[in-house]
């Protein structure tokens, strides 16, 4: 698996295609899942872990990659199954995420595919809502499922979720009356900080589960409205990674509507890698914000809905 990472123009290439490219690996078993490969650095085999004490018991350790320290979750053991036991046989993909460089121990890693955000789907309906899965999709017939890190993350290292008071401060000459900010993301974690913290400085917030989902939305309401909505939704926070429409492809949508195409998109996501700005940029979004620091997602809001 060394060297599976292209070039950030190669990787480029399929922003707005609504494609992604899906790094296939085991946990336990035959179960295949699937993460992004824009979230992966690298896949290395499990070297020797150096213990961590006092931290959460589905941290297995601590991995030194080139001088680095890196902590390494059981991803398996996270998400309600069991420990990886067998080390010698396990790898860890070095992800980016969330603002971080973190691994995660898995039990095998198998191959790349290429699909279409179309192909992956929301969990299926029934599945409550202790389950660690973001999404599925399927592969050579095989049920893959992608799961939701935010949700391991929030649990393993809550985010402090408080917005500052001076920056509270300066929503004070902010008229938000009659405003409304739309944030799409496919993780209820997620949706639910992004809501807490603009509520705080008394923004109304509406929230999808997708990218599809989202531009229904907002051609919904240009239809009630009569056209140019951005008056009234000056702003959209948007997810990258979503079942049926990532990011890049809806915010590519908005911008070829006359009567979306005002709209203000910020991109918040858990992709912190290298390769967001190209993306950014080549599908027309305002502004990438890696996830999850409330005061700077509240200040960048703040100035977009001054910009009008």
């Amino acid at each position: 698996m060394s060297g599976f990472m292209s070039s950030v123009d190669q990787r480029t290439n399929i922003v707005g295609q609504n494609r992604l490219e899906l790094l296939m690996f085991r946990l336990q078993g035959s179960q295949p899942y699937g993460i992004n490969v824009f979230k992966v650095r690298e896949v290395i085999q499990c070297p020797e872990l150096s213990g961590l004490p006092g931290a959460n018991p589905n941290v297995r350790g601590i991995a030194h990659l080139r001088g680095v320290p890196v902590t390494v979750i059981d991803l398996s053991q996270a998400t309600g199954g069991k420990r990886i036991e067998d080390l010698s046989h396990a790898f860890i993909l070095v992800t980016e995420y969330n603002r971080n460089t973190q691994g995660f121990l898995v039990g095998g890693v198998d191959r790349i595919v290429n699909v279409n955000w179309e192909q992956i789907l929301p969990p299926p309906h029934g599945a409550g809502k202790s389950h660690y899965l973001t999404a599925v999709t399927e592969v050579d017939k095989k049920l893959v499922q992608i799961i939701d890190v935010e949700k391991v993350f929030s649990e393993i290292s809550p985010v402090d979720e408080t917005v500052s008071e001076s920056v509270k401060e300066k929503s004070k000459d902010l008229a938000v009356q009659n405003l409304t900010v739309l944030v799409a993301d496919d993780s209820a974690v997620a949706r639910n900080q992004v809501k807490r913290a603009l509520s705080t400085v008394g923004i109304h917030v509406e929230t999808v589960n997708d990218g599809r989902m989202a531009l229904d939305w907002l051609k919904a309401k240009a239809n009630e409205l009569g056209g140019d909505i951005a008056q009234a939704v000056p702003l959209m926070i948007s997810d990258i990674e979503m079942p049926e429409m990532d990011g890049y492809t809806l915010t590519a949508e908005v911008k070829k509507d006359d009567q979306l195409k005002h709209i203000h998109i910020i991109l918040h996501s858990s992709l912190s890698g290298v390769f967001n700005e190209a993306m950014v940029r080549k599908v027309g979004a305002d502004q990438f914000i890696a996830k999850f620091h409330p005061d700077e997602l509240v200040s960048a809001v703040q100035k977009w809905m001054r910009a009008g």
